[in-house]
């Protein structure tokens, strides 16, 4: 039988982790944009041996911090999956026959409360193509057959669904950025050692001076959108970050409301109500009035 499990610890475990993950990001930005004229002037030259070995040093500190980053975003995402696993179960509990049933407006064609089975919990966020819908559409589902029983429809005035969206649109954002600029950044990386190599070989082999300003200039514009892409995300993220921290207090307080109200498993339940009984009429009596003589 199902049972319901309250959610408001790791629900605020999840959100401690989110904000750590947000302050990491805007600390992380902040040292990219502190460096970046120490990348310009790596990139035209302009940096001694010194000041080469102290930023090589700084980096290797900062390579910690960036360590630190990736591991709490690994321990926000654990902590969000067990949330939504525990929140997904619950919701069997409060369909339960003890608990009251919120008449839910049908939407799309599917032939139960949820689209998609629990595996896909879990399953959805790793496979290519459906995880830019599959999750969503799993916590859409939590968050529907949380809302109140006596408010059926509350989803949507509530505020949630715009919760839901916001925090969506703004995770997807911040992995498009992170995941794309990085690689974007990485192959023009390449590029540029190609072409650096390209040019160098063109000078031995014609005895001329070996001209790479517009490869410099190439990388230092490659390094100015490194620095703007990962600024974006990190405003992405904390909006996510935001958003997605409402959300988990909203149905978590909506679960718990409504499991409150439960009666525990083996009470026993008050008769339904009973259509009241027709009135009873007593027969209706004809009196012919008082009767005379005839003379």
């Amino acid at each position: 039988m199902p049972r319901y499990r309250p959610l408001r610890k790791i629900a605020l475990v999840s959100i401690v982790l989110m904000g750590l993950s947000a302050v990491a990001a805007v600390v992380q930005a902040a040292l990219m944009w502190a460096s970046y004229d120490d990348v310009k002037r790596l990139v035209y030259g302009l940096l001694s041996e010194e000041e080469i070995d102290r930023a090589v040093e700084s980096f290797t500190g900062t390579s910690v911090l960036l360590n630190l980053v990736s591991y709490v975003l690994l321990g926000t995402g654990v902590a969000f999956l067990i949330w939504l696993w525990q929140a997904r179960e619950n919701t069997e509990f409060l369909r339960s026959p003890f608990a009251p049933r919120p008449v839910a407006a049908p939407y799309g064609q599917r032939t139960g409360p949820h689209r998609h089975s629990q595996g896909w919990l879990v399953g959805s966020w790793f496979c290519p193509i459906v995880q830019f819908w599959y999750p969503l559409q799993i916590v859409q589902d939590v968050v529907k057959e949380s809302e109140p029983a006596e408010q059926p429809g509350m989803y949507r005035p509530s505020g949630a669904r715009a919760l839901l969206y916001t925090w969506w649109a703004t995770w997807v954002g911040f992995w498009v950025i992170v995941v794309g600029g990085g690689s974007l950044a990485f192959v023009s990386f390449i590029v540029w050692i190609v072409r650096l190599v390209d040019a160098a070989d063109a000078a031995d082999a014609t005895g001329n001076y070996v001209d790479i300003y517009d490869l410099q200039d190439f990388m230092v514009r490659v390094a100015l959108a490194v620095d703007i892409g990962f600024t974006v995300a990190t405003v992405l993220l904390i909006t996510s970050a935001v958003a997605a921290s409402m959300l988990l207090l909203q149905v978590s307080q909506w679960q718990h409301d409504r499991a409150a109200n439960i009666p525990p498993p083996g009470a026993v339940l008050p008769p339904p109500p009973q259509p009241p009984e027709p009135p009873q009429y007593a027969p209706r009596y004809n009196n012919p009035g008082p009767t005379f003589p005839r003379r």
